[in-house]
């Protein structure tokens, strides 16, 4: 439909799992699930609910009639009794036990742990195809000489594999922080109004361990290891501020991957992914503008800011249960997920398909070493017999008036005006001789060997199929 708004996240960035994740279908089903799943450990607890009851709503829990649900909302102004009503409906010898002791946030909350959940798992899956092109990368220029920046001005150099092994802590933190949220979710259970679980204590005859068995039934069932200790009607929303934390900080470092690589796209060093037949330009057809990681600088302050309404709603909720969750959630934990899918799936296209231009990497790198190796130069004059001090107050002198030479576009050869100086006692070409970048990248290969050792293994699970940007 071309005339109703729909979320770019949607139409334009995210994933199809995600979006089907999310989806009301998928939700809806979950929530069946959780009413059946109830009613099955119910039931082998000793609740009088038939096996055949259980076994009719296990037989429909998905043909869900969105039409009757949604008039019947319309009717009662509550979406969780509309849902009971249709399932009820299609598993009509059931529908008399449909949520017995329950309240809405058994489903709802229960259904919003296993989403994130899976969602989480699914975007650690990204996460390692970024960091496995990335490994590939920093593999292939482990030892490609590169101009270093400190404060974005010419620097000691490094390598271009060194610098995206930078990239790759940033995102292997995140990995870490990833891998704790998800091991860390607990499953709600069925608690009753308040977290009092009073509701089944009477349905029990007061039988405790029954409710707890009830619990761990249902946590087992949906592939939880844990149930939260205590709770109010919800879950704590302290659980939403860790998983947009953990997003955010997936922006964080890709905003930073990204920023970097239109920096270094601005010199013509690095160049992102252009397609054979993509415009730069409605007007200057010449350009290859960096689109991709714009993209994901500006989706990643999306997310950046998303953040905070988490932390927002945790601060505010009211003693057992406040509903001024309910509208924001709805909006900002979907969403969060979509757009650090849309990061994540921009990162891999982007880190699949990063250009090195050789030649202007070589070319710059070998324009700043003159200035780079001066003191290497000085060095090797003092072992020829010169003056530290005096060979010092030459390169300054002489690095000053290149460097002002260089300021306003004019030929300059540092490496020419020093080897005037006899002090040196080398000639130009000796000192040329001195000029190999390689000699000035440290322990740069060795460096992204050892970091990379450490992290292929963790790339056992990364995904192999190519991304394919939707726009």
């Amino acid at each position: 439909m071309k005339d109703t708004y729909e979320s770019p996240l949607a139409s334009r960035y995210a994933s199809k799992y995600l979006l089907g994740l999310f989806s009301s279908e998928t939700r809806a089903r979950t929530w069946r699930r959780l009413w059946a799943e109830l009613a099955r450990a119910e039931s082998e607890l000793g609740l009088p609910i038939t096996k055949e009851q259980v076994a009719e709503l296990d037989a429909h829990l998905d043909d869900i009639d969105f039409d009757v649900i949604a008039a019947r909302e319309k009717e009662v102004r509550h979406d969780v009794m509309a849902h009971i009503y249709a399932y009820g409906l299609a598993a009509p010898s059931a529908a008399g036990i449909l949520h017995l002791g329950a309240t809405s946030c058994y489903v709802t909350d229960n259904a919003d742990l296993i989403l994130y959940r899976d969602g989480l798992r699914y975007l650690r899956g990204q996460l390692l195809g970024v960091l496995k092109n990335l490994a590939d990368f920093a593999e292939k220029y482990k030892a490609t000489p590169t101009l270093g920046y400190t404060h974005y001005q010419p620097a000691q150099p490094v390598t271009v594999g060194k610098r995206a092994t930078l990239w790759m802590q940033d995102f292997l933190t995140d990995l870490a922080e990833l891998d704790f949220v998800i091991e860390s979710i607990p499953f709600l259970g069925c608690r009753g109004t308040t977290g009092t679980e009073a509701s089944f204590v009477e349905l029990f005859d007061g039988d405790t361990k029954k409710i707890d068995e009830m619990n761990q039934k249902l946590c087992r069932a949906f592939g939880f290891e844990k149930l939260w200790d205590v709770c109010g009607q919800t879950y704590p929303r302290k659980l939403d501020s860790r998983i947009l934390n953990v997003l955010c900080s997936i922006a964080e470092s890709a905003y930073r991957m990204a920023n970097d690589i239109r920096l270094l796209q601005h010199d013509r060093q690095v160049e992102e992914p252009f397609e054979e037949k993509q415009i730069g330009s409605s007007a200057m057809a010449y350009k290859r503008n960096p689109m991709r990681c714009e993209r994901i600088c500006s989706l990643a302050r999306y997310l950046m800011a998303d953040t905070m309404n988490a932390h927002m709603t945790a601060s505010v909720q009211w003693l057992e249960r406040t509903l001024d969750d309910s509208a924001n959630r709805r909006i900002s934990m979907p969403e969060g997920f979509l757009c650090a899918d849309a990061i994540l799936r921009l990162s891999q296209n982007v880190s699949d398909g990063l250009h090195v231009n050789e030649k202007i990497v070589d070319k710059t790198v070998r324009d700043y070493l003159p200035f780079l190796a001066t003191e290497n130069l000085m060095m090797e004059g003092v072992q020829r017999g010169g003056d530290r001090q005096e060979l010092h107050e030459i390169v300054r002198t002489c690095s000053m008036e290149a460097t002002a030479k260089m300021k306003n576009g004019e030929p300059f050869d540092l490496l020419a005006s020093l080897a005037e100086h006899s002090e040196f006692g080398m000639t130009r070409a000796e000192m040329e001789r001195l000029l190999d970048p390689v000699n000035y990248i440290g322990r740069c290969p060795e460096q992204v060997e050892t970091f990379l050792a450490k992290v292929k293994p963790l790339l056992a699970d990364a995904p192999t199929e190519k991304i394919a940007l939707n726009l």
